[in-house]
């Protein structure tokens, strides 16, 4: 035993650990700080999803449909809904809360973060509510709008990738011009005449 212990405090004092630390009062917490993201007028007052966080946001959404529509087929034990029912299933998932949806900052990158997306840092301030859940309702209803609900549940049917395929990755998708998350080539501005 006094081995053990003299290569333990042999080992304590190389670390620079005295051992009255072990014995006496306990060591000072570490304090960590991490700043909430800083955001900027758009991120914070336009009723429009940044263009730097639609990619993330289309997949948030993709998720969530699939989510809806298989906790649908599974309740129902058929192998398909009927038009009426993911009609109705649709509806619902954009007008849900959102609530668990919120933006963090990573490597001084904004990224929206919550379910269905991945998870980026293990610790980090998200800032969540605010304009974040009505902006992911609008985006939803805008693709169930733009694509139709029967193209979305056909898409759905064929798997998950294919429905991210068709909402994000498309030719008009937001995560069409590269990696996820990364905003693609910057859209020509028009002349309103």
């Amino acid at each position: 035993m006094r081995p053990a212990l003299a290569a333990w405090l042999a080992l304590s004092l190389l670390l620079g650990t005295a051992a009255e630390e072990t014995c006496g009062d306990p060591p000072a917490a570490r304090s960590h700080s991490i700043p909430a993201p800083q955001l900027s007028p758009e991120e914070q007052l336009s009723p429009h999803m940044p263009e730097s966080l639609r990619c993330d946001a289309c997949q948030a959404i993709a998720f969530q449909i699939e989510e809806q529509l298989s906790r649908a087929e599974r309740k129902v034990g058929r192998k398909a809904l009927k038009e009426s029912d993911y009609m109705e299933v649709l509806e619902r998932s954009c007008s849900q809360g959102w609530e668990s949806y919120g933006v963090h900052e990573l490597d001084g990158e904004k990224r929206l973060t919550g379910p269905g997306l991945p998870r980026q840092e293990p610790m980090s301030v998200m800032v969540s509510g605010g304009p974040w859940p009505g902006r992911l309702s609008k985006m939803c209803h805008g693709y169930v709008g733009e694509r139709g609900e029967a193209q979305i549940y056909a898409s759905h049917r064929r798997g998950p990738s294919a429905l991210r395929e068709l909402l994000c990755h498309g030719d008009k998708g937001p995560c069409a011009g590269g990696k996820a998350g990364a905003p693609g080539p910057p859209k020509a501005l028009q002349n309103e005449l």
